[in-house]
């Protein structure tokens, strides 16, 4: 799923086992025979009611190994505060669906247990996927697939400028083709630049691309990926209102087809075959060259810690099936994921080649927890896109938004 500000000021605020009690909720554990009886799950799919695909796929997981599941969902806020209370109480779930940057925060808490020793493999899930889950080299859960940023093009737009969309190779021919729609009379590109996670979510493929390292935010690359931000606002190549846009307004955007381009998702794959007009994806261009990393969003199914450790090998037949190849290609095409298997890829891919594009996206992405940064992204990611605001709006240079940026950052981390 998207990323939300509220998952993520959840990440920054809950973290330690100390301020528990204060993230509010309460559990809903299971007491349950650990051979047989009712097994709880908790996910973030409260637009999916029991008798939906989901739905049924998660009660057909619990018959298969026995038992009866307890499903209960939540927005992605809800479930992982109500997660770290109900641990604290000894009354986790047994198994549970959490949005990926919450892993590593979860892991820091206590809460989760490795897959490897609750008996589920992860050598099929792709490395760069999986990253999202691990901590120190052990993976705390599976994901169901993943979504990521990729740009739509309007092609009634590009072929009135005279732009091939295959020529968008990297950062100098995507500006030549913004220009290009310019002076043809329509816009060029819409994008979220938010003073929120969603504004560092879509900036993230740019730092990335350039080489930008988050743990030294005010580098060569960073700037550069800011400085071409703020010159296609500058330029008028891309609208002042991507200071306020979220991913879902810039979407709309886009669709009133006036754009030539709009940096989303996989989760707008719906709304774009209704936009009425025709389209295509193309990667996001790295600066140089080639498919910039963008972040991964999704969520990773997770076993938390019980008293009875009984109970893991039900919870690991419950994950197994949720997480089979079968099951992923419904799943990831009900939520609009790339699977994160390349056989199931594949089997994507074959059915809807026009998802070719998302599966080039997925296979470049990143974790915005890997590489060790685990519970201190929220950090780094709030002084990032502050530096964005900052520097879009002319308050400071772009140099100068993210030195400031990175010494915040420092004096954070003491």
């Amino acid at each position: 799923m998207r990323p939300t500000r509220s998952a993520l000021a959840f990440v920054a605020t809950c973290a330690a086992l100390a301020a528990l009690a204060a993230c509010g909720g309460s559990g809903g554990g299971s007491s349950s025979s650990a051979a047989s009886g009712t097994y709880t799950f908790w996910d973030p799919y409260p637009q999916f009611d029991g008798s939906s695909g989901w739905g049924r796929l998660v009660a057909s997981c619990g018959a298969k190994a026995g038992v009866t599941v307890k499903r209960t969902a939540y927005d992605t806020t809800d479930l992982g505060n109500k997660a770290l209370l109900a641990a604290q109480q000894g009354d986790a779930p047994d198994v549970m669906l959490v949005d990926n940057p919450v892993v590593s925060t979860l892991v820091q808490a206590g809460i989760l247990n490795k897959m490897s020793e609750v008996g589920v493999p992860t050598s099929s899930i792709q490395p760069n996927i999986i990253g999202a889950g691990t901590v120190d080299g052990a993976a705390y859960g599976v994901p169901i697939g993943a979504n990521t940023l990729a740009l739509y093009y309007n092609k009634t737009v590009l072929d009135a400028a005279g732009v091939d969309p295959s020529s968008v190779k990297d950062w100098p021919s995507l500006t030549a083709a913004l220009t290009k729609v310019k002076a043809a009379g329509k816009k060029g590109i819409t994008f979220s630049a938010i003073g929120t996670e969603e504004g560092s979510f879509q900036f993230l493929p740019w730092f990335w691309g350039a080489q930008g390292d988050l743990d030294h935010l005010d580098g060569a690359g960073g700037v550069a990926a800011l400085s071409l931000w703020k010159d296609w606002v500058s330029q008028g190549l891309a609208p002042n209102d991507v200071l306020t846009n979220t991913q879902t307004t810039s979407w709309q955007e886009f669709a009133t087809g006036d754009f030539a381009f709009g940096e989303n998702g996989t989760w707008q794959l719906g709304n774009a075959k209704k936009a009425g007009f025709p389209y295509g994806v193309v990667s996001i261009p790295g600066r140089t060259g080639g498919v910039a990393p963008a972040p991964t969003g999704g969520e990773f199914v997770t076993v938390p810690v019980q008293k009875d450790g009984a109970r893991y090998a039900v919870s690991a037949k419950i994950v197994a099936c949720l997480t089979s190849d079968a099951n992923l290609m419904a799943t990831d095409t009900t939520l609009s994921y790339i699977a994160p298997t390349t056989a199931v890829q594949s089997r994507q891919t074959a059915k809807d080649p026009g998802l070719a594009p998302w599966k080039a996206a997925v296979g470049a992405a990143r974790g915005r927890t890997s590489g060790g940064l685990g519970t201190t992204y929220p950090v780094i990611s709030e002084q990032l896109w502050g530096a964005v605001q900052s520097a879009l709006s002319g308050g400071k240079s772009p140099q100068a938004a993210l030195q400031d940026a990175q010494k915040a950052v420092e004096n954070h981390q003491g």
